[in-house]
């Protein structure tokens, strides 16, 4: 299962980032030789951003690789540790479940009146379906990772403040 999140999400993320990528290469050759830029790549790369970012969020969460304030871990017990982990995976799924069923109502009622972006006329449902599928995903992560241990980190490493 992890290896398919991995490959699923991870072909998403880098595709939509590697699209970034391209569009402004060509974006900035547009205008330094042409003197014009491609129409609309603004909109296109704050959609493909929001691809990268919730297509990211289910791998970010299994690997634990979230910002994390643990000044305070070296001092408690390990059953706190545990306790503290388990509850906060439940508030992740809680709030991430109901975060998907919002995101896919607002779906519908954007499909239902034909929301779009401003310039290119982008359906704005399709993104807003995807974005709640990925976060029912990552909340189902949440609960799958209440069954192990949490992950932990050789010390050192991870983005720890």
């Amino acid at each position: 299962m992890n290896k398919i999140l991995d490959l699923l999400c991870g072909l998403l993320s880098g595709a939509a980032l590697f699209a970034i990528m391209a569009l402004t290469f060509f974006d900035v050759l547009g205008r330094k030789f042409l003197s014009n830029s491609i129409p609309g790549s603004l909109e296109v790369t704050e959609l493909l951003m929001v691809v990268v970012i919730f297509g990211a969020l289910p791998l970010v969460s299994r690997r634990g690789e979230h910002v994390e304030f643990d000044s305070l871990d070296p001092y408690l017990p390990p059953w706190v540790r545990r306790a503290q982990a388990v509850l906060v995976h439940l508030l992740c799924a809680a709030v991430l479940l109901a975060l998907a069923g919002l995101m896919w109502r607002t779906g519908g009622q954007f499909a239902e009146s034909g929301e779009t972006t401003a310039q290119l006329q982008i359906l704005k449902a399709p993104f807003l379906y995807g974005m709640s599928v990925l976060c029912g995903v990552t909340g189902l992560v949440h609960l799958w990772l209440l069954r192990g241990q949490p992950v932990e980190r050789p010390e050192g490493e991870g983005a720890a403040l």
